[in-house]
């Protein structure tokens, strides 16, 4: 069953002023919806609820180049942010989490080095429980560190890893927690299971990301004793990341089109798009670069593989928010900049790069498309950043590469 409501918005003077602005415009998106068996589609056609593009201003900043140590991060893993908006901070190079106030007041800091109650041995990730728990993944110490509200008490959560893992550590409203873990069940498959731990840290279940069979274009060079597998650049990959609700958000990134799961069904978003072109330079740098990496381990080898797609996929990352809104990163379109990281000694570094802005657009959980969102050219999306209604918390990283954590507030622009 298809219905198309072509949305009116009378009254968006209060969604604006709660972006910093008291703009009113009246129209809103186009969209369309139908259902297929237990799945909702809605699919936006154009236009948005804020009526343009919207930027993130900076109000606070945690990290300093000189002070106390307390303000200085190595190489920030994770952060996440309570109903206080009290901040943690995730120091994988120190290996402790750092806990600071709503306006960046230092806390407490949890854990430390080594392999004793509450130390951390090889902390990779950090996740923060409805009621304030600190769960850190430690394969190094093949457990979950599990620190108490209170800064002082700790748990132990065994879990199996095997490996290590660049995937964050998620937790839902329940207090269950997604970790990156060995399913013995299925050998073959090393790290694509997410062990579920439930509240009181009794692993409940083991669970497969959605599009888990999905297989990426890929090139390979061999030799004996030796194989090495790279992603062929701008191919479409299985997305996906846990939604606070507990359930899978993702999609494969060929269209756009990503699925949440709901208790009953699917909820299907969707929008159409105008594809982000790869220019041939870039193409050439993305081959010349995949080359090099093989040629590590495989010396001579050259490209073999499929043809570097000339458009990009829709999106390249999924980001759940705390109130249950769904960022998407989109692709967009890369310029060549000066590397003023360039290396002339090292045979793996270039003289130009090419770099694409980053862009999220925003959607409520019901597939209500807000916007688009432009942030500043020091906001990294890695870590994940902590979205929540009109306030961002995420990791930017200055010239000199010092890494603080910045509190943005979402704004539309001035020509919206």
């Amino acid at each position: 069953m298809r219905s198309m409501r072509d949305s009116w918005f009378a009254l968006l003077s209060v969604a604006f002023a709660a972006c910093g602005t008291g703009t009113e415009v009246a129209r809103g998106p186009q969209v369309v919806t139908d259902t297929i068996g237990d799945t909702v589609v809605v699919r936006t056609l154009s236009g948005s609820v804020w009526g343009g593009d919207a930027t993130l201003v900076p109000e606070l900043s945690i990290g300093e180049v000189e002070g106390r140590d307390e303000y200085l991060f190595g190489r920030i893993g994770s952060i996440a942010v309570d109903d206080d908006r009290n901040v943690y901070v995730f120091d994988q190079q120190a290996r402790e989490v750092r806990v600071f106030g709503p306006e960046g007041g230092y806390v407490r800091t949890l854990g430390g080095p080594g392999q004793g109650p509450g130390e951390l041995e090889r902390p990779e990730a950090m996740a923060l429980l409805p009621d304030r728990r600190v769960v850190v993944r430690d394969p190094g110490n093949a457990r979950l560190q599990v620190y108490g509200a209170d800064g002082e008490s700790v748990e132990e959560w065994p879990y199996l890893s095997g490996f290590y893992s660049s995937r964050p550590l998620w937790a839902d409203r329940r207090g269950r927690t997604y970790v990156a873990a060995r399913n013995m069940s299925r050998p073959a498959d090393l790290g694509r299971s997410l062990a579920v731990f439930d509240a009181d840290g009794i692993p409940r279940d083991t669970v497969a990301p959605p599009h888990a069979a999905f297989e990426a274009e890929t090139v390979t060079g061999e030799i004996e004793g030796a194989r090495v597998t790279y992603g062929v650049p701008f191919t479409p990959g299985a997305i996906w990341a846990v939604h606070p609700s507990g359930h899978f958000v993702g999609g494969i990134s060929s269209d756009y089109a990503i699925d949440l799961g709901l208790p009953r069904g699917v909820l299907r978003i969707e929008r159409a798009y105008q594809p982000a072109r790869v220019f041939p330079g870039e193409a050439d740098h993305a081959r010349s670069q995949t080359e090099r990496g093989i040629g590590r381990s495989i010396p001579g080898w050259t490209w073999d593989g499929p043809p570097i797609p000339d458009r990009k996929p829709p999106f390249t990352g999924l980001y759940p928010g705390r109130d249950g809104r769904i960022w998407v990163r989109v692709s967009t379109e890369a310029r060549e900049v000066e590397n003023e990281n360039h290396d002339p000694d090292s045979p793996f570094s270039t003289p130009i790069v090419w770099r694409s802005p980053l862009r999220f657009d925003v959607f409520e959980a019901d597939g209500t498309y807000l916007g688009a969102v432009n942030p500043p050219e020091d906001f990294s999306s890695n870590p994940f950043p902590v979205f929540d209604g009109d306030d961002v918390w995420a990791v930017s990283r200055d010239d000199l590469g010092i890494q603080r954590v910045v509190r943005y507030r979402i704004t539309l622009t001035p020509d919206t």
